[in-house]
């Protein structure tokens, strides 16, 4: 593999990126490996497909500002929404990254991380999909990929990232990475990088950002979690 560049990992440059179908994205190290596994899952009657692959430093960017100025809702750990006018800057902050990463912290600005669902069983899914932890338990549409992931995923070399909630990023099932490929991203990152692109870009709640940079990178970008009370 190429080295990897700071503006690599930051999600500001993808000229590396292949197609993988559906206007999906994903690293040529890593596209094989899911059609792999996709064509696996068929074969055991689930329609494994991507709903989310690639995605840029802006895309991100665009994500957090519209949950910091509530145009859409922030989840807490239990994917209830949360009231959004009663939050403090801080407590906002910490709601929004457990659900949703910083622009340039995120997995998915690397091509090696991407989300699944089954999309013929969500087709034929009565309620509203959205992509929470439900939905990939029993009595979910998703609970039978869930299962066939959980037994056999590895063998095409992926992972779960977000497997458990340890205080930083919450539980994740759909959330899949290309375990030898996304290790030497994560070996790229680099607080201070992380810095200078957040403090060059106009995210909304930047200045609340920048002065707890250094928590929120290890908590959520690193996510080392936290076990003590903010």
């Amino acid at each position: 593999m190429p080295r990897i560049m700071d503006a690599h990992w930051l999600g500001l440059q993808n000229d590396y990126l292949v197609d993988a179908g559906a206007n999906h994205r994903l690293h040529p190290e890593v596209v094989s490996d899911f059609f792999a596994m996709q064509n696996a899952a068929a074969q055991d009657g689930l329609d494994l497909q991507l709903v989310s692959s690639y995605r840029d430093f802006a895309r991100q960017a665009a994500i957090f500002s519209r949950k910091w100025r509530g145009e859409v809702p922030i989840l807490d750990e239990n994917s209830q929404p949360l009231q959004h006018d009663s939050l403090s800057d801080e407590d906002k902050l910490h709601a929004i990254l457990m659900w949703s990463a910083l622009p340039g912290g995120s997995r998915h600005h690397w091509g090696t991380d991407f989300d699944v669902y089954d999309k013929t069983a969500v087709a034929s899914y009565t309620g509203k999909f959205n992509l929470v932890e439900s939905e990939y338990q029993i009595n979910g549409p998703c609970y039978a990929l869930a299962c066939w992931l959980e037994a056999n995923m590895a063998s095409f070399g992926f992972f779960r990232p977000f497997n458990k909630s340890n205080g930083g990023v919450a539980r994740e099932p759909w959330h899949l990475s290309h375990r030898k490929t996304a290790t030497q991203f994560e070996k790229a990152r680099n607080l201070h990088a992380l810095h200078r692109a957040i403090s060059n870009s106009e995210v909304a709640g930047k200045d609340v950002i920048i002065a707890m940079l250094p928590s929120l990178y290890d908590r959520y970008v690193l996510n080392n979690g936290n076990t003590c009370a903010d």
